[in-house]
């Protein structure tokens, strides 16, 4: 595993940059859901069903974002493995 990847309670995260926004997508048992949030790193974070999904909620926080990402896996938010690279996202 990269700084980028963890894996740990049978949940799959993997963090990702693309042109606009900083991406980190959680993968468990068939069940996927995303977080993004702008490149620049200051704006609301964006729960999605999948990297490209419509958004679902907005949150200032990353741990109301966890929570919210936990519950569209059926998991515990404390059970979400984060990538170092993505351990700032929020505001």
């Amino acid at each position: 595993m990269s700084e980028r990847e963890a894996e740990a309670n049978g949940i799959t995260a993997r963090y990702s940059e693309t042109e606009s926004e900083r991406l980190l997508t959680f993968e468990s048992g068939g069940k996927t859901a995303a977080i993004a949030q702008n490149r620049e790193g200051y704006a609301m974070l964006k729960v999605r069903p999948t990297a490209d999904g419509d958004e679902l909620e907005r949150y200032y926080g990353f741990d109301m974002a966890l929570d919210h990402a936990a519950e569209l896996l059926g998991v515990a938010p404390h059970d979400l493995p984060v990538p170092d690279d993505a351990a700032d996202m929020g505001m």
